[in-house]
């Protein structure tokens, strides 16, 4: 146990500079296009969560994703990163429903390979729109996109150490053993006080530092949503881990399930609250 999480803290500390300043220096086009090179990673990955063999398959779900994003972004701009981001709101609720029903498409067959290829496209590309069109924003981008990055990584840190310490109830243990309810609760609190802190330290004051401290709850509870999803497919599919890209971390989807359902929540909330 103590290996692993030094691993992960070891690959976290290099990882963490290289976002961060790939959030900050990047022009909103380069960050696209790297952004996108990881989801397609992702994407490859999800392939083999869903059961695709052969080679045909996984490529034409990948060019899929990478045409998706291509036409999002030389179609109307940031309307249609917009329009993109609220398909992504709309799905995860549906996500949640699936949760309550665990053997929904587990079957290895046809049908239900196409229904989760869908779904793959659906996790990934709105993520995709939501980061591109914060970073994009004339007023503060950067912040706003840094501020959501940070905020999941904030809410992880919290729930895992928070899990350790006072877990004893499970929260989706046929989905998720290792998920306590305190966990939850942990991640919850920190994602407040980060709101908070981080709100204020972007210019929110007053009820839209309340406001913003509210869609950081919201969106944290939605990545707990994104996590189980992920853990799910693993689940139905029998592996460990999406793949092998972050040492102690695994793969795409296990080091960014979280922040791919917290992204387009995140940027329609703040679009719709006007913050």
């Amino acid at each position: 146990m103590a290996d692993s999480l030094r691993l992960r803290v070891l690959t976290a500390l290099v990882l963490a500079p290289l976002a961060i300043a790939g959030v900050l220096l990047l022009s909103t086009p380069w960050l696209a296009i790297g952004l996108g090179l990881v989801c397609l990673l992702g994407v490859l990955e999800w392939t083999r969560l869903i059961g695709l063999r052969g080679a045909l398959a996984p490529l034409l779900l990948v060019a899929t994703a990478a045409a998706a994003m291509a036409a999002i972004w030389l179609s109307r701009g940031q309307q249609s990163l917009v329009w993109a981001t609220w398909i992504g709101v709309a799905w995860w609720p549906l996500a949640g429903l699936w949760l309550g029903n665990y053997a929904f498409c587990e079957a290895a067959h046809a049908r239900n390979h196409a229904i989760k290829a869908i779904a793959g496209l659906l996790v990934v590309v709105p993520a995709w729109a939501a980061a591109v069109a914060l970073h994009g924003q004339a007023d503060r981008g950067q912040g706003w996109l840094l501020f959501v990055v940070l905020l999941v990584w904030c809410a992880d840190v919290c729930a895992y150490f928070a899990g350790r310490r006072f877990g004893r109830a499970k929260l989706a243990p046929r989905i998720s053993p290792g998920k306590t309810r305190a966990g939850v609760y942990g991640a919850l609190l920190g994602s407040a006080v980060f709101g908070l802190a981080g709100g204020a330290l972007l210019g929110a004051r007053g009820a839209g530092l309340a406001m913003l401290t509210a869609l950081a709850l919201a969106t944290v509870a939605v990545s707990i949503v994104g996590d189980l999803y992920e853990s799910l497919i693993k689940r139905h599919s029998q592996v460990k881990d999406s793949g092998a890209v972050f040492p102690g971390h695994g793969g795409v989807f296990d080091r960014f399930d979280s922040l791919f359902a917290a992204l387009p929540v995140f940027a329609a909330g703040k679009l719709l609250l006007g913050i």
